[in-house]
């Protein structure tokens, strides 16, 4: 009985066309769809059918037969993918190098920074066209950040030093980062505050009524995240003493107790180092000068200032010092330590890139 269905386009190769066709399969620069073109073509001129072929190579028949044809039709050339449909395009590539260079390099006359608006107009391109362009190298000239660099003349050995007890703590001891959170304000707003309802936002009065001040004296563990702390309405040796004091009943008698600190006056008073040589156990480490990023604590009180103050109302210190407590009280039901991942090379490093990206920095 003869065979039906739709005849099969005869695909016969030259010497050629076999060599190339087999090289592009085998080289390894050939992307994985090329190649696969080059298998198809090869395995349908030994004269399998497209099942068979389909088959060997782990895919669709339809596939074959779609490669198939347009070799038979453009032959070599017929391999290439097609171009994708689509209108060509509006901006060239000197275009998107002259909107990336003068934003990076100059200012408008009119601002200190450009806007979608005024690059449009300075490169007649639209503002969704210059939009495009920054989002895709990543340029957001409307933003700015503040750093500060710290001249503090033993800057790397105190980087290696604190950055050390973080990712390799001594055996028996433990790592506390230390601070004072100070001028802690109780603010109670003019009028009562209007709560958030559907569609509007909680609403508060922009003024408000002072009730004083208080500080917290805080030490963090860095291996479960607690949080010992203690409230003083001033901030001074004396009172850093009682901290002492009280981190010195907490921790158990036989551990070995290492605190970074800051450089403020009030941890280096001679009743300080009295304090200390009296208890051997403690050992103080600094942050380099104008390096609280370094203190893991101060990240804590990031946390505390969001969470509880910035948006709480309390009409006098005593109810601001209650809620303080309280918040530090669910704090340790559920403590979370902070992940420090950062070596002191690479922390190094990436201030290294910094001091080469500022002109006249002297580094």
């Amino acid at each position: 009985m003869a065979r039906t269905g739709r005849p099969k386009a005869e695909l016969v190769l030259s010497d050629d066309e076999r060599e190339t066709l087999t090289r592009w399969a085998r080289r390894r620069t050939s992307s994985q769809a090329l190649a696969l073109r080059c298998r198809i073509v090869l395995e349908s001129a030994t004269g399998a059918t497209n099942k068979d072929v389909a088959a060997r190579l782990g895919i669709e028949a339809h596939t074959v037969s779609r490669w198939r044809s347009r070799f038979v039709r453009d032959r070599l050339e017929g391999l290439a993918d097609e171009p994708r449909p689509g209108g060509p395009r509006t901006v060239s590539d000197d275009q998107v190098e002259a909107v990336v260079v003068r934003t990076l390099e100059t200012a408008p006359k009119s601002a200190t920074h450009w806007s979608t608006r005024e690059m449009a107009r300075q490169t007649g391109l639209s503002q969704s066209t210059v939009s495009r362009i920054w989002r895709t190298f990543g340029l957001k000239p409307h933003l700015a950040e503040t750093f500060k660099l710290s001249k503090d003349p033993q800057f790397i050995e105190k980087v290696r030093d604190v950055v050390g007890l973080y990712l390799a703590p001594p055996d028996r001891a433990l790592v506390l980062c230390v601070d004072e959170k100070t001028q802690i304000q109780a603010l109670d707003r003019s009028a009562p505050v209007l709560p958030m309802m559907p569609g509007m936002p909680e609403r508060r009065s922009h003024d408000y009524v002072r009730g004083g001040v208080t500080t917290l004296f805080a030490a963090l563990n860095t291996a479960t995240g607690e949080v010992i702390g203690q409230l003083h309405r001033r901030h001074r040796a004396v009172e850093f003493k009682k901290f002492l004091v009280r981190i010195d009943k907490e921790i158990p008698a036989g551990l070995d107790v290492h605190l970074i600190c800051d450089n403020a006056s009030t941890h280096k008073t001679p009743a300080i180092q009295k304090w200390l040589l009296a208890h051997p156990r403690f050992h103080l480490h600094f942050t380099p000068t104008s390096s609280s990023w370094l203190n893991q604590v101060e990240r804590w009180f990031g946390l505390l200032t969001d969470k509880q103050i910035r948006r709480g109302v309390h009409k006098n210190v005593q109810t601001l010092e209650r809620d303080i407590r309280n918040w530090i009280k669910t704090w340790n039901e559920d403590p979370k330590p902070f992940v420090w991942t950062k070596t002191a090379d690479e922390i190094l490093e990436r201030l290294a890139g910094y001091l080469n990206r500022i002109p006249d920095s002297g580094h």
